[in-house]
């Protein structure tokens, strides 16, 4: 049972590292694993060869989980989120604004104690919001695939190692991230190709792992060591950075390679809000069904 649910944690949070909206990181908070995730990676960084081990089959099997989702989900998505924008950006913002009072009760205690951090949360929100304000690359700006130049594989390599960063982290996703430095579409539509053995874009998928590898190994420690000693801050900071991309959804539109206009209030569907809302209801009840087999 304890492997079945490991599988279906990863599978869970590859559909949230999929699509812009909640990260992988917020699925394993709000379903109950995610120490074991975080000190899992570290654990495979630097643990014992015990610890590496345990580690490492533990890890292959949130993985293969995670592999399937994400196949299923990018073959799905690269022409939903096209086609059906404003549906799909009204049902991230359902999982960010349910999934933000969930953070919070979890946390209740340590947000009460550490209550002097709560300027964390403007400092996320506004950090997000920034980023979204100032994106270098949009709309007809996105890149071309066929032709990157050596800039922009730097610069794919970077948003790579940031968006790694955002899919571990609680918080923004890294989906949201790509959306916001322009590359979601591109990046998905070249893992879609290369599904179907279409390797044009295989450089530059090359490019966006190796900026992966580099944020995972480099960062995960520091992670771990800021929730662990300054979760408070941390947690107020989660919570900044979820409200921050309740704004960079709202944008998103505008990214696309045909830009749309940004969502309103006559382009939000609340079926899809809700159905997002729904999720985040159904991944807390996983979370209780898991802890009750304990």
């Amino acid at each position: 049972m304890k492997k079945i649910m490991t599988f279906i944690n990863g599978f869970c949070m590859a559909l949230a590292d999929s699509v812009p909206g909640v990260s992988g990181g917020t699925v394993a908070f709000l379903m109950g694993f995610y120490d074991d995730f975080i000190n899992s990676i570290n654990d495979l960084i630097s643990g014992t060869k015990d610890e590496r081990k345990k580690a490492f089959f533990y890890l292959v099997n949130l993985g293969i989980g995670w592999v399937i989702s994400f196949g299923l989900a990018v073959v799905i998505l690269a022409n939903l989120f096209e086609k059906h924008i404003y549906s799909v950006s009204s049902l991230f913002m359902g999982f960010i604004i349910f999934a933000i009072p969930v953070v919070i009760m979890e946390e209740k205690q340590c947000l009460k104690e550490k209550w002097k951090f709560c300027f964390m949360t403007l400092i996320g929100a506004a950090v997000v919001s920034l980023i979204t304000y100032f994106n270098p690359v949009g709309g007809g700006n996105s890149m071309d695939l066929n032709d990157p130049s050596l800039l922009m594989y730097l610069y794919i390599f970077a948003a790579g190692a940031i968006a790694i960063c955002a899919m571990v982290l609680p918080g923004i996703s890294g989906s949201t991230l790509l959306l916001i430095f322009g590359l979601y579409l591109p990046i998905i539509t070249g893992i879609k190709d290369f599904l179907h053995l279409d390797f044009h874009a295989f450089p530059v998928l090359v490019a966006f792992g190796l900026g992966v590898i580099t944020g995972a190994v480099s960062t995960i420690k520091l992670i771990r060591m800021a929730l662990k000693k300054f979760r408070g801050g941390m947690i107020y900071l989660i919570i900044g950075l979820m409200l921050g991309s309740i704004y960079s959804i709202v944008m998103g539109p505008a990214t696309l390679d045909t830009p749309q206009p940004a969502m309103t209030f006559d382009t939000f569907s609340i079926v899809f809000f809700l159905i997002g809302g729904a999720v985040i209801v159904g991944m807390q009840f996983m979370k209780k069904l898991a802890d009750g087999k304990k």
